[in-house]
């Protein structure tokens, strides 16, 4: 949720960053409402678009699953007392956004007392409130505040001006920014569009209104009197002190060449960059699973089958040819934790089996919210009974095993222990906790060959944050130079998949 989030504020920066610097200080005005309306909704749609064909993912491999790391295991395994499995983030978070609702409903209450206070006189399209006192013009729908301070000769103008906002529907431009503030108050660019759609909004009316007036007239009526104003952000006020300046050098400013329209096709590479980059994101956030009673799914004469297991998994299974119609074929990112668990074991067994060479494993979407592991078999394949020096091998199929340095040679449940220590020893458990993830158990999972020469090489890593990605990474690259594996007498590479188990409190 947290990296959503971030991509979320990040574009909606730079949607903001493209409007001040080509389109602002045009006046486009309308279209310039749709632009900052339309680009704070995509921002919340951008992040969740995933192109698969331009996914990056971790590549299945044949690798042997190493024991788990459990990092500060008495932390792992011990129980929690009550306030230590409270998220205080999560508590802060909703607090604030209830003080932010109680403040938003204050002030619609003092909207509506004012209504029912003194009273409304409908007119033809609107209805008038007016205030004894002070000189306030403001307006709330299809409701027209004005002071009767205000001189009667300037009230027809004001009415003129605030009854553009009514009837473009401009206090729901203000109410859903309004509603963003409750639930993102954190986000600094939902004030940033509220300030920039209600500035558009008195361009738009001043343009309409100063039609049918001269220019000069509808400016020295702007600046002859200072009216009071509504502390309250989602009324359009006539007249507001921070944008009086802004206003007055938009209406003399001549209006644009309609070739500068082209300017909104600046949309057209910043969005397909979003795209790009979040489809080409790996930290994000996959549903957890629960386990079930297994499906079997086979194809016998072209018709899809299936059967029920006797015991309860994450995954359902499918074995048989690729013919088969499994829905939509999914990467190793695109699971949960328990069900990456479950499929690096089943990757482990087949490695660790005479077939591993003639079937193949891929993942799909599967049937009523289970995904499948397909089992594909391939006949066609061979297996290789001589390897040439420094080719891969399958960890299962060594002669002899890669020996870490201390261990005797080809001891492979010292190269586990040895494995373990290294890692408990240099990885930063603490690192966890300051990246702000939700408290619980997390893995990380890092790929990595030994090749023939004993040195640690293509690392690779899925992690729940990119900084804890880079440092597993990292701890790997300083394993020690090892004894290289054996098969049919030379010397292979190999690999592993090492999971890193800890907890975030």
């Amino acid at each position: 949720m947290i990296n959503y989030i971030i991509q979320v504020i990040l574009f909606q920066a730079l949607f903001v960053a493209v409007y001040d610097f080509f389109l602002s200080k045009e006046t486009f005005f309308t279209k310039n409402r749709w632009y900052l309306l339309s680009t704070a909704v995509i921002s919340f749609i951008l992040p969740l678009l995933k192109i698969p064909t331009i996914q990056k993912a971790v590549p299945i491999e044949y690798t042997i699953l190493l024991p788990e790391v459990v990092l500060s295991p008495q932390k792992v395994i011990e129980q929690a007392a009550w306030y230590q499995s409270i998220d205080y983030l999560d508590v802060l978070f909703w607090l604030v956004s209830l003080l932010f609702l109680v403040v938003f409903m204050i002030k619609l209450q003092r909207i509506i007392r004012l209504i029912f206070k003194y009273g409304s006189e409908k007119r033809s399209s609107y209805k008038l409130v007016l205030l004894p006192q002070g000189s306030k013009a403001f307006s709330f729908f299809n409701y027209i505040f004005l002071g009767k301070g205000i001189p009667a000769e300037k009230q027809e103008k004001i009415i003129q001006h605030e009854l553009v906002h009514s009837q473009q529907k401009h206090t729901f431009d203000l109410l859903f920014f309004e509603f963003l503030r409750i639930i993102m108050w954190f986000n600094p660019m939902v004030y940033v569009y509220q300030n920039r759609i209600s500035l558009v909004h008195e361009y738009i009316s001043d343009a309409i209104v100063s039609k049918s007036t001269p220019k000069e007239n509808y400016i020295n009526n702007l600046l002859s009197d200072i009216f009071q104003v509504e502390s309250i952000s989602f009324i359009n006020q006539f007249y507001k002190h921070s944008l009086i300046k802004k206003r007055i050098i938009m209406m003399t400013k001549k209006k644009s060449k309609e070739i500068k329209q082209l300017k909104y096709l600046l949309l057209i590479p910043l969005l397909a960059s979003m795209v790009l980059y979040t489809s080409c994101n790996n930290n994000e956030d996959v549903k957890s699973s629960e386990k079930e009673i297994v499906t079997i799914y086979n194809n016998k004469k072209g018709s899809l089958t299936s059967v029920k297991g006797k015991e309860e998994s994450y995954l359902d299974f499918y074995y048989g040819d690729a013919k088969a119609d499994l829905g939509k074929e999914l990467s190793i990112k695109e699971l949960s934790e328990d069900e990456k668990e479950e499929f690096m074991k089943i990757n482990d067994k087949l490695n660790s089996s005479k077939v591993a060479s003639m079937m193949k494993l891929k993942i799909f979407s599967g049937f009523k919210g289970r995904k499948i592991i397909a089992h594909f078999f391939d006949f066609s394949k061979v297996k290789k009974e001589n390897y040439k020096e420094g080719e891969y091998a399958p960890f299962a199929t060594l002669d002899k095993h890669p020996t870490f340095p201390g261990c005797e040679e080809g001891n492979k449940k010292c190269f586990n222990q040895s494995m373990i220590k290294f890692i408990q020893e240099n990885f930063d458990g603490k690192l966890a906790n300051t990246l702000g993830l939700e408290p619980g158990k997390k893995r990380i999972y890092v790929q990595f060959r030994i090749d023939k020469e004993g040195k640690v090489i293509d690392i690779k890593a899925r992690a729940p944050h990119p900084s804890l990605k880079e440092h597993a990474m990292e701890v790997a690259s300083k394993l020690p130079i090892m004894k290289p594996g054996e098969k049919d007498g030379k010397v292979v590479k190999t690999g592993y998949t090492l999971p890193i188990t800890f907890n975030v409190e």
